[in-house]
């Protein structure tokens, strides 16, 4: 099989392949379904005393604030682009409408996903710390924590498999085509939550510590200095509103990039499509096992519980990808060395471990009870 026909062929489904995707999409309905469970779950702990309450209430004002105004101006600026995408070159028209729609989609989950994020955390956030002051509080206030974070990273892959596969029902060999627009939509708008963010946050905090500590003599982080409380509203929008659409965008655009490379590498076979988007089904499943084993046992460190149950999960993930790509893929091809399911098998096994080396290390160099740290201290 040659380049040019790997490259100009487009997939084609058969029935199985269309019943697959089928389920992978209702693993990602499921995922979402995870979501609001452990939403539900983290809004009925207990909000602390009143004192608590109503610092919370004005950072979450203050969040509520920024996010709306970014709303209406990245809406003004997505409107433009959706329709700019229709200038793009495209074959049809059925193309050019399923990229700019779609664009328009994934930007809608990004900003849904950065929305959501923010949201949460600072409901989450006077949540932590009250049931940090309860009898066992450590634990209680670490699954808080936690769940709070599995809400957002279960509707990230939720809405971000789902919109996938949606596409891949809809517009099968063109989908990759009409992808690219939800990846665009997805980085775009993740770019501007991420920069204005940033711009936000840092803006608040010199604000915070000028007007406060040097012109105030207000004590740093008193809730009686109004510019704390922007403070505390910029390390939202910055690291859960920035970081959730960041991490959608991530997501979205691997997802994508994977199922274009796909679709070239096996041409007119279905399964350039299907098997990029089982291997993320299969991710959903073990993330959410990562999640519900993710318990503090006594005296031991945040960081070494997340450890244990991103290890736990990873061997999992890698067990079942194998036996996915041994099951799904062909053991030759035409026009291509070696055997897919042992290469696919191979390259999910090695993103795995680098994943996992990313983490030993990031741990190293920012735990406490390691030797950089200690010694910066």
């Amino acid at each position: 099989m040659s380049r040019h026909f790997l490259a100009a062929s487009s997939a084609e489904l058969s029935g199985g392949d269309y019943g697959i995707v089928a389920v992978v999409a209702v693993v990602a309905l499921a995922a979402l379904v995870i979501g609001y469970l452990l939403l539900k779950e983290v809004l009925a702990a207990g909000q602390g005393t009143a004192k608590m309450q109503e610092i919370a209430k004005a950072v979450q004002e203050g969040a509520a604030a920024y996010l709306n105004r970014q709303r209406k101006t990245l809406t003004i600026f997505g409107a433009i682009v959706f329709v700019l995408l229709f200038a793009l070159p495209a074959d049809d028209w059925n193309e050019r409408i399923g990229r700019s729609v779609f664009f328009l989609v994934g930007a809608a989950f990004s900003f849904g996903i950065g929305y959501l994020g923010m949201w949460l955390a600072t409901r989450a956030n006077v949540r932590v710390a009250a049931a940090a002051r309860e009898s066992g509080g450590r634990e209680k206030a670490m699954r808080i924590a936690f769940r709070t974070g599995g809400v957002v990273g279960m509707f990230t892959v939720g809405l971000g498999l789902f919109g996938a596969s949606v596409v891949v029902l809809v517009y099968t060999g063109q989908a990759p085509k009409v992808l690219e627009g939800f990846g665009f939509g997805a980085a775009l708008i993740a770019m501007f939550m991420r920069v204005g963010g940033g711009i936000f946050t840092k803006a608040a905090d010199v604000g915070a510590d000028l007007v406060g500590k040097v012109e105030q003599n207000i004590p740093e982080d008193d809730p009686r200095n109004a510019a704390t409380i922007a403070d505390n509203v910029g390390d939202n929008v910055g690291d859960c509103a920035g970081m959730a659409a960041d991490l959608f965008e991530s997501y979205a655009v691997t997802l994508v990039a994977a199922l274009i490379l796909g679709s070239a590498a096996f041409g007119a076979s279905g399964a350039g499509l299907v098997f990029p988007l089982i291997i993320p089904a299969i991710g959903v499943v073990t993330a959410v096992i990562g999640v519900y084993i993710t318990r503090a046992r006594t005296g031991e460190g945040g960081l070494t519980t997340i450890n244990r149950s991103f290890y736990i999960s990873a061997v999992i993930s890698a067990v079942l990808s194998a036996i996915a790509a041994f099951v799904f893929l062909p053991s030759s091809f035409d026009g291509s060395d070696g055997n897919p399911a042992i290469i696919a098998t191979v390259s999910v096994i090695i993103g795995i471990a680098l994943a996992a080396v990313i983490l030993k290390l990031t741990g190293y160099y920012t735990g406490t009870e390691h030797k950089p740290v200690k010694d910066v201290g």
